[in-house]
């Protein structure tokens, strides 16, 4: 059991690398705070939770909402007596694809960066002063592999997550004396129903078919096959265990080799 009695918050725990990260961290002991903007799905994820003999809390939340984060915050830490051992930070959203940077909408460009990068800082701020005054605690934000490299056609989505591996080594600079680790997991193109309609949306615009969208993706990548959900989530488990004590600042990819 690696993290056998911690307390965690999940952000985005509903859908796919949500639901296996959260059902993860359960597996291997955790207490867990679920919380997105729809409640709804996330009862189904909790109930998984709770049959793994562990605690679930749903709690709804807006990310990108100040009040609202730190209510649910508040909550988590009167759930769980006032710790707060575990934040995994996966809420997101996709924003405009296949879509030159000249006609990106502004509106669209700015709700990508607030979902992105307000949505994972904000977690933070109002976690953080707990894990420094326990003098422990571990953040996993999901970046991606599109912000470690250029992403054609994919400004908005690109640039928050260069956002996000700069929140992720600037409030590990800030933390590490108090025995707090930062850290990311980049994915790549994750088998998902987002890489779906990721691939169903390029495939319109080009004139492809999916499967021959699909197959590019995977091509690209060294070991010639699509990264599962269950992958992250044993990347985020391991880096939100012991098992990485002495790693922060730092983001691991997981993308089957497409960042070579």
């Amino acid at each position: 059991m690696r993290v056998d009695g911690k307390k965690a918050i999940v952000t985005g725990a509903a859908k796919g690398m949500g639901a296996a990260i959260t059902t993860t961290l359960a597996r291997e002991g955790a207490d867990v705070v679920l919380t997105a903007r729809d409640t709804a799905p996330l009862e189904q994820v909790a109930d998984e939770v709770r049959g793994l003999g562990r605690a679930a809390h749903v709690v709804g939340c807006d990310v990108t909402d100040d009040a609202q984060v730190k209510a649910m915050v508040d909550q988590a830490l009167a759930a769980f007596d006032g710790r707060i051992d575990i934040l995994v930070n996966i809420a997101g959203v996709t924003g405009p694809i296949e879509t030159p940077v000249q006609d990106i909408d502004v509106a669209d460009f700015d709700y990508v960066i607030r979902n992105n990068e307000i949505g994972t800082f904000l977690p933070i701020k109002h976690v953080v002063p707990t894990m420094i005054a326990q003098r422990s605690g571990k953040i996993v934000n999901i970046g991606g592999t599109s912000g470690l490299r250029g992403y054609a056609m994919r400004t908005a989505y690109s640039a928050s997550k260069w956002a996000v591996r700069g929140i992720t080594r600037t409030v590990a600079l800030e933390v590490g004396k108090h025995n707090v680790n930062v850290n990311a997991v980049c994915p790549g193109i994750v088998e998902t129903p987002r890489m779906q309609k990721l691939c169903e949306e390029k495939a319109r615009v080009r004139g492809w078919t999916i499967d021959e969208v699909y197959d590019e993706y995977v091509q690209e990548m060294c070991l010639k096959r699509v990264t599962t959900c269950q992958d992250v989530a044993n990347a985020v488990l391991f880096m939100a265990s012991e098992d990485s004590r002495q790693i922060t600042g730092q983001a691991i990819t997981v993308d089957g080799g497409w960042d070579v």
